[in-house]
């Protein structure tokens, strides 16, 4: 499953979490529950913003794209 980030602007925070690639979280309240986060004093119903660059999970190894050489063989990977 990959491994997504999400940014709440109101906080600045960035959070990771992983879920399927069909979902997405849209509120703070939503990325909080799925991380196992308190809330904290933003609203549960602020928006996030999903970040463009998810990591690659390869056999329970966290593999960021710009770290793979020529070699690497994560642009052929299944999320």
């Amino acid at each position: 499953m990959p491994i997504y980030e999400y940014r709440c602007a109101a906080n600045g925070r960035t959070v990771e979490v992983r879920h399927g690639m069909g979902e997405k979280l849209v509120t703070w309240g939503e990325l909080t529950a799925r991380a196992g986060l308190e809330v904290g004093a933003v609203p549960p119903s602020t928006p996030v913003e999903r970040l463009l660059s998810p990591a690659l999970v390869s056999q329970g190894a966290r593999v960021q794209p710009e770290a793979c050489g020529p070699a690497c063989r994560c642009a052929g990977l299944e999320a």
